[in-house]
């Protein structure tokens, strides 16, 4: 039996990659997977061509980069900082801006870059809580893709604390103060990192394995997980005629998808670069060296490290205590508590929302976020809450801009720190429900026309026309999670623990609106038709 062997070079190399590598299952079961065509799923590609662009800038960075705190005096063609004493790192750093040939463009594109990679991540995470996209199956994808945020913003501050000058300087003081605030091992830790005292002989050095190596193998190797969950689970659809857990609405990767993705790439990295061409970010040459004697009023981090910075501004400065002659500085250290707080409660919200529903159900159809008012106000807290302490990282430049006491910024802040969230809750679940009254009303009467007629014996009415079928099914088919009494158990007991998930359950999801059915729907029409039919006799149809 003789086989034909392929003649052209795509042959052989195509014939190569299969022989060795299976290449036509892969193709076959990747190139077939489905990408929903909703703009909103844009913003993970967004975040990963951002995240190709961090990579491509800042392997151009390395060649020219110099990981040193060896101290020299500054002889480059920045006039105001000649003959002043520098480290390796900022001298290296400063010569990429001014002496190399489209350093400082790719330098600032590194930063653009890395920003948006960030935005763009925080973004589809909120995206995904919103629309429920983290329920079962997909808990641990959404544990991935907090790792990620927890990577990327570690990958953004090892990368800005790398030039040594007065803003990185600064920033690793802050980190030292927070690590030697914990009890016991807090100086161990610091002399540890920094390699002695701070700042240490070669703490850039060790940033730069950091910022270069294992927080770049980390992230690619959490976003090859989170594209294998992708296609092992398939991706999500927005409620609509047709999207159904078997008949998704999308595009396949090959060759639809590719293509379009390939230039929306391209679309990505012209915006970089027009940024970077068009707006200066990080000039290092403007701060100098760094020295912890000058005031560096004015200096704020990069965004998405702000609000740790801004809740250690507005922390009361008397949470220091000593026990047992061991000093307890919650002034200092709880910032370590809300972080952990925060991406603590992120790991384990799908599970708490599993639990408190007692929903073990597959979930492939997202929320529209009014269907769901608790988690959407859940979110919008959340959202205060960060952006509060964001804010608060600027208060300096917030009160000189308004001329306001920047202790009053201050008790501003801690007002809204606590006060915010609450009422960002409640504001945000009552729209919620008015919406889904909204919804419900334009379902069960039909859409408003603002055609007015005016009946023999003087009343005036507004015609309403009936919804098409997928706009229809968009306002009715959704779950509106309900309260969950408390159950026994195998023994027929009612735990403690399951009385307090019933009160909770019942204190989120008691004021609810219940999707319409359809014998409401048929009613309703019935009712719509009648009145059409007695209106056009009154005015002679």
């Amino acid at each position: 039996m003789s086989t034909t062997q392929p003649t052209t070079t795509i042959g052989k190399a195509a014939n190569f990659a299969e022989t060795r590598a299976g290449a036509s299952v892969l193709v076959r079961e990747f190139g077939r997977k489905i990408f929903p065509s909703h703009w909103s799923f844009m913003l993970g590609e967004v975040a990963l061509y951002s995240f190709v662009i961090v990579i491509l800038s800042g392997t151009f960075l390395t060649f020219f980069f110099t990981p040193a705190m060896g101290e020299m005096h500054y002889q480059g063609p920045w006039a105001p900082l000649r003959g002043i004493e520098i480290s390796e790192a900022y001298n290296s750093t400063l010569a990429i801006s001014f002496e190399i040939r489209g350093g400082l463009f790719i330098r600032q594109m590194h930063h653009w870059g890395a920003l948006l990679f960030v935005a763009a991540l925080s973004i589809h995470m909120l995206r995904v809580f919103f629309t429920g996209a983290f329920r079962r199956p997909r808990e641990l994808n959404w544990i991935v893709g907090v790792l990620l945020v927890i990577m990327g913003m570690a990958a953004g501050f090892t990368g800005y604390s790398l030039p040594d000058d007065l803003l990185s300087g600064n920033g690793l003081r802050i980190i030292d103060g927070i690590v030697k605030s914990l009890p016991l091992v807090g100086t161990y830790l610091s002399f540890f990192i920094f390699g002695g005292e701070f700042p240490g002989t070669d703490i850039v050095a060790r940033l730069y394995s950091l910022h270069i190596m294992i927080v770049p193998a980390l992230l690619i190797a959490l976003i090859g997980i989170h594209l294998v969950f992708v296609v092992v689970h398939k991706h999500t659809q927005y409620p609509g005629a047709g999207n159904t857990e078997k008949n998704v609405v999308g595009e396949p990767v090959l060759p639809t998808f590719a293509a379009k993705g390939g230039g929306f790439f391209f679309l990505i990295f012209g915006l970089v670069s027009l940024i970077s061409a068009l707006f200066t970010i990080n000039p290092i040459w403007n701060y100098g060296p760094y020295d912890p004697s000058p005031v560096s009023a004015g200096t704020q981090p990069d965004w998405y490290i702000g609000w740790a910075d801004g809740f250690l501004r507005i922390v009361p400065g008397w949470l220091e205590f000593y026990i047992a002659g061991w000093p307890i500085s919650l002034n200092i250290n709880s910032a370590v508590v809300v972080m952990g707080g925060v991406f603590g409660a992120m790991f384990i919200y799908p599970f708490f929302e599993s639990w408190l529903l007692k929903d073990k159900r597959e979930h492939h159809i997202l929320d529209r976020p009014r269907n769901n008012p608790t988690r959407t106000a859940i979110g919008v807290a959340g959202i205060i809450f960060y952006c509060n302490m964001w804010a608060a990282a600027s208060g300096d430049i917030v009160a000189v801009f308004f001329q306001m006491s920047l202790n009053d910024m201050i008790y501003i802040f801690r007002i809204l720190f606590f006060v915010g969230p609450i009422i960002g809750y409640i504001i945000t679940k009552r729209m919620c429900i008015g919406l889904q009254r909204k919804d419900r009303e334009i379902a069960l009467h039909g859409r408003e026309t603002a055609n007015i007629i005016r009946l023999p014996h003087g009343e005036f009415l507004e015609r309403h026309e009936a919804l098409p079928p997928h706009k229809l099914w968009k306002l009715t088919a959704f779950e509106s999670p309900s309260h969950t009494p408390a159950e026994p158990n195998e023994d027929g007991k009612i735990t403690g623990l399951e009385k307090f998930r019933a009160k909770l359950s019942k204190f989120f999801f008691e004021d609810r609106v219940s999707p319409v059915t359809k014998r409401e729907l048929d009613a309703s029409h019935h009712d719509h038709d009648s009145v059409e039919s007695n209106t056009h006799n009154q005015i002679g149809y």
